[in-house]
C-alpha cells in the first residue's frame, strides 16, 4: 500500500539515454536502420527454410525458431527504444510496461532454449551421423521446438504474475529505454523479494545450466572432430558448428555484460549500453552469421536472387 503522502503511480516515464540530445537524431536513424535489417534478415531466414526443401532439416528448423524469437524480441523493444531516444522521455502505462517485460522475457528464454537444442542437434549430427535422421526426426523437432515456446510461456507467466502485483508510489521515472525487470524492481515500492528469488532461480537453473550443457556438448564434439583423420573432414565438421558457436558466444557474452557489471555510480549507464548488445546486436548478428557461414543458406538465397533477377529481366 502507498503511504498517505504518496500517490499510486499508474504511468511511468522511460528516460532512455540521457545527455545525448545532440545525437538523438543520429541514434534514432541508426536504430531504425538496424531494426529494418533485423526484420528483413530474420524473416528472410524464416521464408527460406519454409519454402526450400533442402533446408527442411533439424538444424534449419531450429534456426527458424531462433529467427522468429529474434524478430519478435526486436519488434517489442527497438521501436519503443527509438521513440524514447527521439523524444528524450516516453510516457507509458504500468500495464503496458508489464506487457513489454512479459514479451521480452518470453523471447529471451526461447533464445536460450533454442541455442541449447541446436547444440544437441550438432552433437547428434557429429557423434552419430548414420542415425541422425532417425534420432532427430520430424516429431522430435516439433516437440523440441514448440516445447521450448510452451515452457518459456510457463516460466515467464509465473514470474510476471508476481510482477503484475507490484505497486509504484511517488517515483515515476525509469532510467532505461525499455521495461526490463531490474529497473521495474528498483522503482517498485512493494516487496520484490519473491520475484528476485524467482529470477535468480531461473538464471541459475536455465541460463547457467544451459551454458554448462552447451560447453560440455562442444567439448565432446571437439574431441570427436580431433579424432577425424583427414584435415578436410575436420574442417567440414567444424564448419557445421561454427555459426552456432558464434551465436552462443554473442548471446552469453551480452548476458554476462549486462548482469556482471560493477556496482558503482556508472553501473546504470553501463547496464543500459550493455543491454543494447542483447536487444539490438544479437538479433542483427544471427542472420548475418548464418548467411555468411552456412553454404545451404547462401545457396538458397542465391537461387532466390537469381529467380527475382530473371523475372525482372523478363518484365
Amino acid at each position: 500500500m502507498c503511504q498517505d503522502n504518496q500517490t499510486k503511480v499508474t504511468e511511468v516515464y522511460l528516460l532512455g539515454l540521457q545527455g545525448l540530445e545532440n545525437f538523438k537524431t543520429l541514434f534514432f536513424s541508426v536504430l531504425l536502420l538496424i531494426y529494418m535489417a533485423i526484420v528483413i534478415g530474420n524473416i528472410l531466414i524464416i521464408l527460406l527454410v519454409s519454402t526450400n526443401s533442402n533446408l527442411k532439416i533439424p538444424m534449419f528448423i531450429f534456426l527458424q525458431h531462433l529467427a522468429l524469437a529474434d524478430v519478435l524480441l526486436a519488434t517489442f523493444v527497438i521501436p519503443l527504444m527509438a521513440e524514447v531516444i527521439l523524444k528524450t522521455k516516453k510516457k507509458m502505462s504500468v500495464d503496458d510496461c508489464i506487457i513489454q517485460l512479459y514479451s521480452y522475457s518470453i523471447f529471451g528464454f526461447v533464445q536460450c532454449f533454442i541455442l541449447v537444442i541446436m547444440s544437441y542437434d550438432r552433437y547428434v549430427a557429429i557423434s552419430n551421423p548414420l542415425h541422425y535422421i532417425l534420432i532427430m526426426d520430424r516429431r522430435i523437432c516439433f516437440l523440441l521446438g514448440f516445447g521450448s515456446w510452451a515452457l518459456t510461456w510457463i516460466l515467464a507467466s509465473t514470474e510476471i504474475i508476481f510482477t503484475a502485483q507490484f505497486e509504484f508510489c511517488g517515483l515515476k521515472d525509469i532510467d532505461y529505454f525499455f521495461c526490463d525487470l531490474g529497473p521495474i524492481i528498483k522503482l517498485s515500492t512493494s516487496d520484490t523479494s519473491i520475484v528476485e528469488w524467482i529470477d535468480l532461480t531461473y538464471s541459475a537453473l536455465f541460463f547457467f545450466c544451459a551454458l554448462i550443457f552447451i560447453t560440455g556438448t562442444y567439448i565432446y564434439i571437439f574431441i570427436i572432430i580431433l579424432k577425424i583423420s583427414s584435415s578436410a573432414g575436420r574442417k567440414k565438421s567444424f564448419s557445421t558448428c561454427s555459426a552456432h558457436l558464434i551465436s552462443v558466444g554473442a548471446y552469453y557474452g551480452s548476458i554476462i555484460a549486462i548482469y556482471v557489471t560493477p556496482a558503482n555510480e556508472s553501473s546504470p549507464s553501463v547496464y543500459k549500453y550493455s543491454s543494447l548488445l542483447y536487444t539490438v546486436v544479437n538479433p542483427l548478428v544471427n542472420p548475418i552469421i548464418y548467411s555468411l557461414r552456412n553454404h545451404e543458406i547462401r545457396q538458397a538465397l542465391h537461387k532466390i536472387v537469381e529467380e527475382l533477377w530473371s523475372n525482372i529481366m523478363v518484365i
